[in-house]
């Protein structure tokens, strides 16, 4: 087990890239480009930083040349053999040979497009233009750097023993986690905490000790990479971005209107079992609900990721049963702002009424909340999205209007197109 503190000490982080693989991303990633690699891959996209916590001044805090050296050791990685082979040869979910030979022939060659970098009032503008399968991959490692680079910026000014004391305190603060959930019967959680991770290092020591710590009742990680050397199960189906660009290649409304459901049925013709999870809240998961085809009812669960979560879950279980559907074979994965407290009542609420699980993101991965002064390692909104599509604007809305991205003519629109009444605006953490 790597000493983190040392290392820090030691090398002040110039040994360690951020990103060390292009598997060092979420497992959706990978599952998402293959499917745009096969139904949309001459589809042009951009895809852009978007800081939701103004008041965490990047530019100001983050060197742009060790920016620019990270992104720029990014682009030169390409998949090793032995990366090669485990996608290849690995059974995902139940089914071997999950990415097709063309695909793995194309992400074998791979090597990522070029980006465009700025500062402006104290921010960092960094965009990705190119073909789909490609500039999406950059997602997740342009947040992942970001992140660790914040980190590391506040690491540089800690000495020897500060270094020493702070992981353990911030490693103690997990433990006490492990120890709020490991007496829960029926728990089922999985780490989804790459994209806002403290770092790469700390991300692996947080799973290894939650496989210590939980057992069987920890069933995975989101990150490949890690999954990999760790000989564990990659976790992930799904995100917003899917139904983000079929939506903005709409011609209509009618069109815009069946994209979420054309982005499902895709997915449908290529996966089946657990990777049949659906994502409604993209545009708001009551209309989505509401105005779904009779064979998504027939898929195995719903990730809530926006909104109230237990609203959520009652929403999408009133759903099934009207459509003669029994909600405890379904499985509802809660992945939105978790920790102990809410995991417990969740699990509470929704045990034996349908199949639970969790998605532990930054609350995981990245809680320094309250270990150094002025509490300058806390978490923030980082994101990076897809915000146009053949030149056209992309839109979000989700069940938090916090969350929503878009030009403002456009979101009235998409509002009404969906048919998007009063939401309850929940406070934007993460």
């Amino acid at each position: 087990m790597v000493d983190i503190a040392t290392r820090v000490w030691n090398h002040k982080w110039k040994i360690d890239p951020i990103v060390r693989s292009l598997i060092d991303t979420d497992f959706y990633k990978l599952l998402m480009c293959q499917s745009v690699f096969r139904n949309k891959p001459d589809v042009r996209v951009t895809f852009s930083l978007i800081n939701r916590t103004k008041s965490i001044r990047l530019a100001d805090l983050i060197d742009e040349g060790e920016l620019r050296e990270q992104l720029d050791h990014i682009r030169s990685l390409s998949l090793s053999r032995g990366e090669s082979t485990w996608m290849r040869g690995n059974t995902f979910y139940g089914k071997r040979q999950m990415f097709t030979p063309e695909f793995m022939d194309w992400f074998e060659t791979l090597r990522l497009p070029a980006y465009e970098l700025e500062k402006r009032d104290g921010q960092y503008e960094l965009t990705f233009e190119g073909a789909w399968p490609e500039v999406m991959l950059w997602e997740i490692p342009a947040l992942s750097v970001l992140m660790e680079l914040r980190s590391r910026r506040v690491l540089d000014d800690m000495g020897r023993f500060e270094l020493q004391v702070l992981y353990a305190r911030a490693m103690t603060k997990l433990w006490e986690k492990v120890e709020g959930l490991r007496d829960l019967p029926g728990l089922k959680l999985a780490d989804f905490g790459t994209r806002r991770r403290h770092s790469f290092l700390w991300q692996d020591w947080c799973v290894q000790a939650m496989q210590e710590g939980l057992g069987d009742n920890f069933t995975g990680t989101s990150n490949c990479l890690i999954a990999k050397n760790r000989e564990m199960e990659a976790i992930g189906t799904n995100a917003h971005e899917l139904p983000m660009v079929y939506s903005a290649l709409a011609d209509t409304d009618a069109e815009l209107r069946r994209a979420p459901y054309d982005v499902l049925a895709d997915w449908h013709d290529e996966h089946e079992g657990n990777l049949r999870i659906m994502l409604p809240d993209t545009y708001g998961t009551p209309g989505f609900l509401r105005h779904a085809p009779d064979w998504l009812a027939g898929w195995t669960g719903i990730r809530i990721d926006s909104g109230d979560p237990a609203t959520g879950a009652e929403t999408a279980i009133a759903w099934w049963k009207s459509r003669g559907e029994d909600p405890r074979e379904k499985l509802v994965i809660f992945s939105d702002g978790l920790d102990v407290a809410k995991i417990r009542q969740l699990l509470h609420q929704f045990a034996g009424r349908v199949r639970v699980s969790f998605g532990w993101g930054t609350l995981l991965t990245n809680d320094f909340r309250g270990l150094v002064p002025e509490d300058a390692l806390a978490p923030f909104s980082l994101v990076c999205k897809a915000v146009s599509a053949n030149g056209r604007p992309t839109v979000k809305l989700s069940d938090n209007p916090n969350k929503a991205m878009g030009p403002a003519d456009e979101i009235e629109r998409y509002k009404r197109v969906f048919d998007v009444g009063e939401q309850d605006a929940q406070r934007l953490f993460v």
